[in-house]
């Protein structure tokens, strides 16, 4: 982790998805990174080989902020700054929830 405040909690699938059930389980894997160089680092998931969410983000942890820095920066980071891959992807296991 770079940043001082470990985030790592969740992959957001779909946003407001309240009514709909949850999904099945899925294959995933963090297959990138990206960060701002000023408090934002995240890692890249894909699900089920995808990594672009229906609403046009990516699929991502937020891994590690800086003191004033929010999780839901990473989107812009991802957007604005790119992600650079990992090979080999890494496995991860994801347990559909709803927070």
């Amino acid at each position: 982790m770079r940043y001082d405040e470990p985030v790592a909690d969740h992959v957001t699938l779909e946003v407001k998805a309240h009514a709909k059930p949850l999904p099945p389980d899925v294959k995933s894997a963090i297959v990138g990174w990206s960060d701002d160089g000023r408090g934002v680092q995240a890692m890249v998931v894909s699900i089920d080989g995808i990594t672009n969410r229906p609403d046009g983000s990516t699929y991502h942890i937020t891994w590690s902020l800086a003191p004033g820095r929010k999780a839901k920066e990473s989107n812009d980071v991802i957007r604005e700054k790119g992600w650079t891959p990992i090979d080999p992807p890494i496995p991860l296991k994801l347990r559909p929830a709803r927070f």
